[in-house]
This record gives structure tokens, C-alpha cells and sequence, in this order.
């Protein structure tokens, strides 16, 4: 049929749509019937109304990394946390004296960690003693020389690179002493090239990518991000990287700079850092990313008097540990919305365990414990009423079973 075309979407190759009209030449020259008169142009609004809201729907449509980062988001924040770890070893090895050297006390993760490990040694019948090297190396060198002389089973190490102190570490695994760590390299599980037979510490990865994905669904895509981090540190070098990858890989959100800040003096750097950041980025900075919480004890407050609002100017994350004053601030809407809290006194737990399989003669269970989001919606979950992240999943009841064959 001859005529004009009509009503006819169609996609270019580039990806354009063209919408072609076509039009009866039975209705050409004019025609007294209406419905050439109106066929036509119900069929041309109905092309463009579709065209219209096909369009809205591309333009509206999430980008898929978007997409992603709420389910991966949907799946952290998960109240459902049952136990997975062992629940079979070796009982209690007997009258055992070991010690916790703790490289910074004022970390709340090592502290966490620490708390669990005393708290354990008390069930299953040992004595613990802690040292804190107060984040001075010096001093770390000193209590190395102190475990020699006195002679434990085991130590458990607690937020130090363990490579950086291989030597010191070689020497009193020589005097048959057993190591275990928390957080004493990036990846959990024995620790290549040095005598640590077992890292406690959560996926880095996953850590580090639920923290990511956090900000960008939090900005909708849009986040312009500085990311706080403290070199000295394997694991906090790699979840600084990985944080930064993970938001490159969204489209529309920025990196705006990455920061080393050693924690041992966030009091004293952080207000002027904070202050100088402002000042440069402006209103460009929307999401701070650190790999602890304890840069944001000292940022909030600096945020409060330079008159920044609580929220939807400049929000917090962390990827980790999961702080007291973390979790106020989140309870608070304090800037911060978000953390990955490590179960500390569950992994304290753990490395009683781990040494307990050492004393033992056998191998380390190997247990990485699931990661979990804290934000608003979920913070009083598992031991949020007391500011921490306890899992109520019985994992003290396996443990003593394991043990005392309970």
C-alpha cells in the first residue's frame, strides 16, 4: 500500500529510536470520512507516548553496579546469623600461661579482640597476661624481650604486621612457643613466610567491598569519596585499595583522595586534616571511608563545629572494627551511618581455640566469620544495646563443648 509511514519505532545502530509516521493515502485529498481524519493521529500520539515512556524508564533505570550494591548490601545487613563454626577439638590443654600483646589498646577492635581472649581463658582454665605496646615500636621491641624471659605456651598477637616483626617473632617460636594472631596480616588463616599458624580476621575483601557498596547506594552512584588509612599496616593498606577499586568501578561516583593517618595520632592529625579536607573538596566530599573507626572519633566533632549538619552532607563509613562510639554514632545519626563490626569477643574466643588446637598437636580450624553491615536499621541487633556486635548465635556454648566435652 502506497501512503506515508506511520507509527513505526524503530532503533538505529548507534542506539537512537526513530519513530516513523505513516499516513493512508486513501485519506489524501481530504476525506469526508472521520476516520482518516483520525487514525492518523492516534496512531502518531501513541508512537510518541510510548516512545516518551520507554525513554523515562532508560533514564530512570539503575545503573547495574548500582543494582549490585544493594544486594550485596541486602545480604549484609541480615539479622539471621547462625553458628558455622567448628564444633568439634581437642579438650582443654591444662595449666597453660599465655599472653596477649596488643600493639595499640585504644584500637576498640584490638581491645574487643583482647576482652574475648580473657574472657575465654578464664572458661577454659588458663591464665593471660597483656601487654600493650601503646603503638610505639620501641616499646613493642622491649615487650618482645619480656615474653623470652617469661617463657609462655602461647601468644596471641594483636594488630601488628607480623612480617615487619618476623625476626622477633621467629625467635620465640623457636623457644616452642605457639603464635596466633588477630588482624596481623590482610587475609585470614596461617600467615605465609612467618610463624603464625593462624590470622583471625573476617574476608578483607568483603570487608572492604560491603563498606564500598555501602557509600555508592548511599549516594545513589554518586559518592565522592576520601578514604582514610594507615600505611604501616598490611591489612590496612590492602582494604584501602580495595575500597578504592571498588568505587573507581562506579561510574558516576569520584575518588577524591586517599589519606595516611597513622591511627597512633588521629587525635592530633585528624581535626586539622578533617578541617583542611573541607576546605578543599567542599561540598564534593560527601563520603569519608576509613579503615577503622577511631579516625571518626576525632573527624565528628570538627564535622559538629564546623556546622556541617548531622546527615545528608557528609557521611561516615567504616570498615571497621565496630566501635562503642561507632555504634552510638549510628544509633544517634551522628554522621557516621555504617560499619563493619568484627565479632571481637567471638574471635577472642577463637583464638583460644586455635592456640588450644596447637597445644594440642593439631592443625587451627581455619574459621572466617561471616562480614555484617551495622547501619540504622539493624544496629540494635546482636549486642547492639551494649555498643558491639555479639553474635546470639551460642557460639561460647560450642566453644565450652568443644572443651570440657559439654
Amino acid at each position: 500500500m502506497s501512503g506515508r509511514n506511520y507509527s513505526t519505532p524503530s532503533t538505529s545502530k548507534d542506539g537512537r529510536f526513530i519513530v516513523m509516521i505513516y499516513i493512508p493515502s486513501s485519506c489524501f485529498p481530504y476525506t469526508k470520512k472521520m476516520f482518516c481524519l483520525i487514525h492518523p493521529l492516534a496512531l502518531s500520539l501513541f508512537a510518541i507516548s510510548w516512545l516518551f515512556l520507554f525513554n523515562s524508564t532508560l533514564l530512570f533505570a539503575k545503573e547495574p553496579y548500582l543494582q549490585e550494591a544493594e544486594k550485596i548490601l541486602s545480604k549484609g545487613t541480615s539479622l539471621e546469623i547462625p553458628w558455622d563454626g567448628p564444633v568439634t577439638g581437642p579438650l582443654a590443654q591444662t595449666a597453660k600461661k599465655i599472653v596477649f600483646v596488643a600493639m595499640e589498646l585504644r584500637n576498640g577492635g584490638i581491645l574487643g579482640a583482647a576482652q574475648g581472649a580473657k574472657e575465654a581463658s578464664r572458661v577454659i582454665g588458663w591464665q593471660m597476661q597483656i601487654f600493650d605496646a601503646k603503638g610505639d615500636e620501641a616499646d613493642l621491641q622491649k615487650i618482645w624481650k619480656q615474653i623470652e624471659e617469661l617463657r609462655p605456651h602461647g601468644v596471641i598477637l594483636g594488630g601488628m604486621d607480623s612480617k615487619k616483626h618476623g625476626k622477633a617473632l621467629n625467635r620465640l617460636a623457636e623457644l616452642g612457643i605457639k603464635l596466633v594472631g588477630w588482624h596481623v596480616g590482610p587475609d585470614p588463616g596461617p600467615i605465609p613466610a612467618t610463624s603464625v599458624a593462624m590470622n583471625v580476621t573476617s574476608d578483607v575483601r568483603e570487608v572492604s567491598n560491603i563498606t564500598a557498596m555501602a557509600a555508592i547506594v548511599d549516594s545513589n552512584g554518586k559518592a565522592g569519596v576520601v578514604i582514610f588509612t594507615d600505611q604501616r599496616f598490611g591489612i590496612a593498606r590492602t582494604k584501602a585499595r580495595l575500597m578504592e577499586e571498588a568505587i573507581r568501578r562506579c561510574k558516576g561516583c569520584k575518588i577524591l583522595e586517599v589519606r595516611n593517618v597513622s591511627l597512633s595520632n588521629v587525635s592530633k592529625e585528624m581535626p586539622d586534616i578533617t578541617r583542611n579536607l573541607l576546605s578543599k573538596y567542599g561540598s564534593q566530599w560527601t563520603h569519608a571511608l576509613g579503615i577503622n573507626d577511631l579516625y571518626f572519633d576525632y573527624a565528628a566533632p570538627i564535622l559538629a563545629s564546623e556546622g556541617l549538619p548531622l546527615s545528608g552532607r557528609l557521611h561516615l563509613l567504616s570498615a571497621g572494627d565496630g566501635s562503642s562510639s561507632a555504634y552510638q554514632r549510628i544509633m544517634g545519626g551522628v554522621y557516621q551511618i555504617g560499619t563493619v563490626p568484627e565479632p571481637l569477643n567471638l574471635q577472642g574466643w577463637q583464638l583460644v581455640d586455635e592456640l588450644n588446637r596447637l597445644f594440642a598437636g593439631q592443625s587451627v580450624s581455619g574459621y572466617v566469620s561471616p562480614v555484617h553491615w551495622v547501619m540504622m536499621d539493624n544496629v540494635m541487633g546482636h549486642g547492639g544495646a551494649e555498643y558491639r556486635f555479639d553474635p546470639e548465635n551460642n557460639y561460647r556454648k560450642h566453644y565450652k563443648s568443644i572443651w570440657l566435652g559439654q
